[in-house]
């Protein structure tokens, strides 16, 4: 990638000491220089340059279903972009922007039981996102605050725990399971994907309101990203697979708070399926960037659109 060699070097260090970090939760990471200099150095180089092009604050949209590796990547590119361009990288999560376990009761009760669970479009806090991202892009820039999640507790984290950003960013890495994914077509909506659609969304209530979500609420965000990197999983069957390995290291992390069985998260990810699927389909041709990911975990091609 044309780095100087002292540079290199460094993010090599930085690169390898933060993976080993990540090994301790998970299981060990394979072919760690080859997936350094095939993929995270040249996604890097096309972060930069779109920013040296634009000059301002650009927003990256990184995508992938759960468990595909989207904040351990998200975080070797903030390394490399602050070591090799000296570029301030903020990061946040969709899933840091969830509704208040309140706020998804009270959806629960007037729209659908089903929007109680966390997971699809409708249950994240969309005004909040928008003016979080407009308010980071400013010229004239002021602290800004952004939100946190605790899974384990299934509720948004009290104030004082929040990211605060007191540095105005040259790159936003907003990444998310369906960031940039697009509206489902109509006809598309009618036939149920699973047991829980099947069962718990019979008269398609659940289902068509998510998708006037991303029509409205979401697109207005989307709109706001100014490049899309997509992780492309091997299949759906892959995303159970990958998230009871998550589970495994929220367990590690949360502190005696309530964690899934094997059998909630085959429940579970049934909320994530349709759009999930709809986004293997769509993304991998939309996505300004697609990385292929194989069985093993490990990023397998790249493509530049």
């Amino acid at each position: 990638m044309n780095l100087k060699k002292l540079s290199y070097q460094k993010v090599k260090n930085k690169y390898l000491k933060f993976i080993k970090s990540q090994e301790i939760l998970s299981e060990p990471f394979r072919d760690k220089i080859n997936q350094l200099n095939n993929f995270y150095l040249p996604i890097s180089k096309m972060i930069n340059d779109t920013y040296t092009k634009k000059k301002k604050t650009q927003v990256i949209g990184l995508s992938g279903g759960q468990g595909s590796g989207k904040s351990t990547i998200s975080n070797i590119l903030k390394i490399i972009l602050k070591e090799n361009y000296n570029l301030e990288t903020v990061i946040f999560s969709i899933d840091d922007f969830y509704k208040t376990l309140k706020e998804r009761e009270v959806m629960s009760k007037n729209i659908s039981p089903l929007f109680l669970t966390r997971g699809a479009p409708g249950t994240h806090d969309t005004k909040m996102i928008y003016n979080c991202i407009k308010k980071l892009k400013k010229i004239n820039f002021q602290k800004t605050m952004i939100p946190k999640f605790n899974k384990a507790l299934d509720d948004r984290l009290s104030k004082k725990k929040w990211l605060k950003v007191t540095k105005k960013p040259n790159i936003i890495i907003f990444e998310g399971w369906c960031v940039g994914v697009e509206p489902q077509k109509n006809k598309d909506l009618l036939i149920a994907v699973n047991e829980l659609e099947k069962h718990k969304d019979k008269k398609k209530i659940w289902r068509n309101t998510v998708n006037q979500e991303l029509k409205k609420n979401y697109k207005k965000i989307f709109r706001l990203i100014n490049k899309i990197i997509f992780l492309k999983v091997p299949s759906f069957n892959h995303v159970f697979k990958w998230r009871l390995l998550q589970e495994k290291k929220l367990r590690i992390t949360s502190k005696g708070n309530k964690t899934m069985s094997e059998n909630q998260i085959k429940k579970f990810i049934m909320f994530y399926e349709r759009l999930t699927k709809h986004m293997l389909k769509t993304l991998s041709y939309k996505a300004n960037t697609v990385i292929k990911i194989d069985t093993q975990h490990r990023l397998k091609s790249i493509k530049f659109n």
